[in-house]
């Protein structure tokens, strides 16, 4: 869990939770929101507990834990949180169980973080740490480690894929594509995301998405953008050199597209969140004919629709395609002013629609958000738990 997932839409439009696993949420988020403001202390016990318990477990994280400050913590809150949402919850936990097999975790591992997170809230909470709330945290962690262990157990595929980088190329000051040359083809679908870490920055790994469907050779291409903060899109865009060596994580996602069923198709992207569709969109351009697919692909100016030229080209040439660019302020001709929520939902529901968005945790929420209140049903929605921004 080293990354910020995007949080799920608001509960009110999930199935309802059988009464006793919603009081169980409740116990933990009132106990949490005691918690959470001195988080950094939390987060400073509870890494000491689990490298106390489970001295392997150091090696999973980077050298300077500075860096990693706060995301596992918050990560593994968020998911706890999530237990009475088992929609969203089981297909992310099973990701992420599979995601970890490339750190070599093993169920006393996960026996080590419960016993540690348990430990961190009680010593934090004092009286407040009842038996109720002790019970509560105890059996959401279980259903979390039970899920993420038996996705991990069935997944048959290997840990981690070593890839070397063949091309990398600066598009502006804080953007670039990268190629690379996996030595073993690795087994993704049109849409999927990977885990990746590169040697700039070793154990530090980020979630991104291939900008191409599978090809015959393998090759992966890749658009990152340096964003504040970022040590690892930083080092992509400012340090990769050609012959450096990725190490990737198991295919995820479940952005896709059903050929079969003939429904049309709404694609919302923002920022480098165009990667995944553009993966889609080469998947379907093998085919003659596809269902109808509109794409909204935004970004605050001009300049971050750094695809725009290549999209509009694809729709050219396929009259399944319609783009549709989008940019916050002085709209060009032909472009729709506004952020993509606002521009999405001025057309209404999009009923008969599969919705598929990809950008920042901002982004994604905003959009499903307004999306719901102008009426799309939520079954109608997909969007990944990471970001590609």
């Amino acid at each position: 869990m080293s990354a910020d997932p995007v949080s799920p839409v608001p509960r009110s439009v999930h199935r309802e939770a059988p009464p006793a696993v919603t009081a169980m949420v409740r116990l933990i988020q009132d106990s949490w929101t005691k918690a959470e403001p001195y988080l950094p202390e939390l987060t400073q016990f509870f890494y000491g507990m689990v490298f106390t318990l489970a001295p392997a477990t150091r090696d999973f994280f980077p050298i300077n834990m500075d860096v990693q400050r706060n995301r596992m913590v918050r990560a593994l809150i968020h998911v706890v949180q999530m237990v009475d949402q088992p929609d969203d919850l089981v297909p992310f936990l099973r990701h992420l169980g599979r995601d970890h097999r490339k750190f070599g975790v093993e169920p006393q591992h996960y026996e080590a973080i419960g016993t540690a997170l348990l430990a961190t809230m009680k010593r934090q909470l004092g009286p407040d740490w009842t038996p109720e709330v002790e019970q509560a945290w105890a059996e959401a962690y279980t259903i979390i480690a039970r899920q993420m262990q038996e996705a991990a157990a069935a997944d048959d595929n290997p840990p981690n894929w070593l890839a070397t980088v063949a091309e990398h190329r600066r598009i502006s000051w804080d953007l670039a594509m990268v190629r690379l040359e996996p030595q073993q083809v690795i087994p993704f679908r049109a849409g999927q995301y990977l885990s990746v870490e590169v040697p700039q920055r070793p154990r530090l790994w980020r979630y991104l998405s291939p900008a191409n469907a599978p090809r015959p050779d393998g090759s992966l291409e890749f658009h990152v953008r340096a964003v504040d903060g970022g040590w690892v899109s930083r080092a992509i865009v400012s340090h990769t050199q050609a012959g450096d060596v990725w190490r990737f994580g198991p295919p995820l996602g479940r952005l896709r597209v059903d050929r079969e069923q003939d429904r049309k198709v709404l694609m919302i992207a923002g920022g480098t969140g165009i990667a995944p569709m553009q993966s889609l969109l080469d998947g379907l351009a093998q085919y003659g004919e596809n269902p109808k697919v509109q794409i909204f692909y935004g970004g605050r100016t001009r300049e971050d629709l750094y695809v725009l030229e290549g999209l509009k080209m694809m729709a050219s040439c396929n009259p399944w395609l319609t783009v549709r660019p989008v940019v916050e302020a002085d709209a060009p001709s032909g472009f729709e002013q506004g952020t993509l929520a606002d521009v999405v939902t001025r057309y209404g529901s999009w009923p008969d629609h599969d919705v598929l968005v990809s950008g920042s945790p901002a982004m994604i929420r905003a959009t499903v958000s307004r999306m719901l209140v102008a009426g799309t049903a939520l079954d109608q929605i997909s969007y990944d738990p990471f970001s590609f921004d």
